[in-house]
């Protein structure tokens, strides 16, 4: 079982690497960097990214015919954990959720007409986007057949009507795909489409605070009063609103997995050089017992998220749709990123729990990794459901 990088993904991997590096941690250091969410300030952004555009480090998960560089998921998993080693890296080089996923989805589902409409602009970077389908209790939550927002044909169009919440992204996203019921079928019942911000019938309530720092444009609860959408810009067949979603959701999980792992190594790494320097009673904290064994175990515990990860990246690149492989990457990774995290802080003393290190912020960040995109426990049902149907096979190689 060879788990060699191929030599040109490996040495992309080593270009991102070295890109953050020169590029990207030193601007972590300026508080001038951030903008009032805790997150790159825009316009160094817009400075950066056309830096990481000249260095042929584009939208690697895009394919090359549209200006990426046509990464399979492999690629995607050992790039993405170099990425975001630093806190600004996904968005610098167009790999931030949500673009991220809605890239991946409507490269995959939209038609011609609609990826040069709706896709394109983002995968350029002059659009970004948002995923419109939570909703307010007692809405659609981690259960899409609770969805109470209703899309009703009228013509050639359609009138949307309800409310969301916790929409990624919405304060900025110019393209949004929205997720809304079109009939009482179970399996049938939703239906995926596209709009602009620009179209009537619609608002943004709030941005909702958050306890972490943030994705650029929030986490927003809108409302739907009429808004209309043209059946052209339905993605896929009315009743395919389930299928959208799980098309884009089994990629989405797993990339957020990728980047978090960047996060774990960067927390180790900052807990690595303090207690090899830091002196107690004479004796650096690297040699003591105690402290070897947490980075013994963090270690350990975040090579066991890259190998799920990798697994799971293969089996999709296989054309699998990998449910079970990605479910268990998402629950260990979560916990695997907020222990990294926590263990780091723990080793930094008072210094990790300041703001002198990054180690804070990942902190904060890393206690939405249980809630996104189907929380741990969900998984976890979705795992016992596998074992329950397949037993001893639950566990086959291959």
């Amino acid at each position: 079982m060879d788990f060699t990088l191929p030599p040109q993904i490996d040495g992309y991997r080593k270009r991102y690497r070295a890109f953050v590096a020169e590029h990207l941690l030193p601007l972590e250091g300026d508080p001038g960097s951030f903008d009032d969410h805790e997150n790159i300030r825009l316009d160094v952004l817009d400075k950066m990214r056309a830096k990481a555009k000249a260095a042929g480090l584009w939208a690697p998960q895009m394919p090359a015919a549209r200006g990426g560089l046509g990464f399979n998921v492999v690629g995607m998993a050992a790039c993405y954990e170099e990425m975001n080693y630093s806190l600004f890296g996904p968005v610098v080089f167009n790999c931030a959720a949500p673009d991220d996923g809605n890239m991946t989805v409507l490269n995959k589902i939209a038609t011609e007409e609609q990826k040069k409409r709706w896709l394109q602009p983002i995968i350029d970077g002059k659009a970004r986007s948002a995923i419109v389908m939570t909703e307010p209790a007692p809405g659609a939550g981690s259960d899409p057949a609770m969805m109470l927002t209703t899309a009703t044909r009228n013509g050639d169009k359609w009138v949307i009507r309800g409310r969301k919440w916790f929409i990624t992204g919405a304060g900025v996203a110019q393209h949004f795909i929205l997720i809304a019921k079109t009939s009482d079928d179970k399996r049938k019942g939703l239906t995926a489409f596209m709009f602009d911000r620009d179209q009537p019938g619609w608002r943004i309530v709030r941005r909702i605070p958050i306890m972490g720092p943030e994705e650029h444009g929030g986490h927003c609860e809108l409302e739907f009063d009429g808004l209309e959408i043209p059946d052209a810009d339905r993605l896929m067949n009315v009743g395919d609103g389930l299928k959208v979603t799980q098309i884009r959701l089994g990629t989405a999980r797993l990339t957020h997995c990728m980047r978090w792992l960047g996060l774990a190594r960067r927390s180790m790494d900052i807990a690595a050089e303090y207690v090899s320097r830091r002196e107690a009673q004479g004796t650096k904290l690297a040699a003591r017992e105690s402290v070897q064994g947490l980075l013994g175990d963090a270690a350990m515990q975040i090579d066991i998220g890259r190998l799920l990860v990798m697994r799971a990246a293969a089996k999709l690149d296989q054309g699998d749709f990998a449910r079970k492989e990605i479910s268990m990457a998402k629950v260990a990774v979560a916990d695997v990123l907020h222990r990294a995290v926590d263990t780091a802080i723990q080793l930094n003393g008072a210094r990790g729990y300041s703001k002198d290190t990054p180690l804070e912020w990942i902190y904060r960040y890393a206690r939405q990794a249980r809630l996104v995109d189907g929380a741990s426990e969900v998984h976890k049902m979705v795992l016992a459901r596998f074992y329950m149907d397949q037993r001893n096979d639950f566990w086959s190689w291959g």
